[in-house]
């Protein structure tokens, strides 16, 4: 017999609480953003009733049927990639953007915010491991995102996020987790306010916690592998 979402999801933050206390972290410091890209809306209820509070979508054209569907009972987040000419339908739709990787798009969401009349929480989303074809600011190229993301007026620039190299093995990512962790404190040492760091997802986010994710990304561990 299957195990249950609402299982799964104990289960996972069983997890997290436990990787948290071996670093010497508070549990409560670390957010689970259930990921829900391909999971069926009456899914994604059961998960709610069973405790889930923030959800996460790849898509916006995937993500905007479902907001619509089942309102503001929780936050969304988007953690895909985000095309500039998508920027308008995203803006105040979603709590946070996981995934601003240029000062082009930044600039961009700072236009469609403003003239929403709102300020629009971004992470920069930076590829460590300088994959072809993976979205992220390279490492050299950070900090002029950041810089220019920070002094944006309807911007408001919480922190980092990275995915790393899909393995079997979650120790690989913890170098790639750490350099993001220590990046972030050196942008904190510099002035800016840079709380939430995004990393790990259903295969490494334990790693991810003992590094200081404080937003773990988890799907799979959750619903089950997803339908091609």
């Amino acid at each position: 017999m299957e195990e249950s979402i609402a299982a799964r999801l104990r289960r996972i933050r069983e997890r997290l609480a436990a990787a948290a206390e071996r670093s010497g972290r508070d549990p409560g410091r670390i957010t689970l953003v259930v990921v829900t890209k391909g999971v069926t809306e009456d899914r994604i209820r059961q998960a709610i009733t069973a405790g889930a509070t923030i959800l996460g979508e790849n898509r916006v054209q995937e993500a905007l049927p479902k907001i619509e569907a089942i309102g503001g009972s929780v936050q969304w987040h988007l953690i895909g990639h985000l095309q500039r000419n998508k920027a308008k339908r995203t803006v105040g739709r979603f709590d946070l953007i996981h995934s601003v990787d240029r000062s082009d798009l930044a600039d961009e969401i700072n236009r469609q915010a403003e003239q929403a009349g709102i300020r629009q929480k971004v992470l920069i989303q930076v590829n460590v491991a300088r994959e072809p074809g993976k979205s992220g600011a390279l490492p050299e190229e950070l900090d002029e995102v950041v810089l220019r993301t920070s002094t944006l007026s309807h911007l408001s620039l919480e922190g980092l996020m990275t995915i790393p190299p899909l393995s079997n093995d979650p120790e690989r990512s913890r170098p790639f987790f750490r350099w993001v962790a220590e990046k972030a404190g050196e942008l904190r040492r510099s002035g800016l306010s840079v709380p939430e760091l995004s990393m790990g997802m259903s295969n490494d986010f334990e790693v991810a916690v003992e590094e200081g994710a404080t937003l773990i990304r988890v799907g799979t561990a959750i619903f089950g592998a997803r339908k091609k």
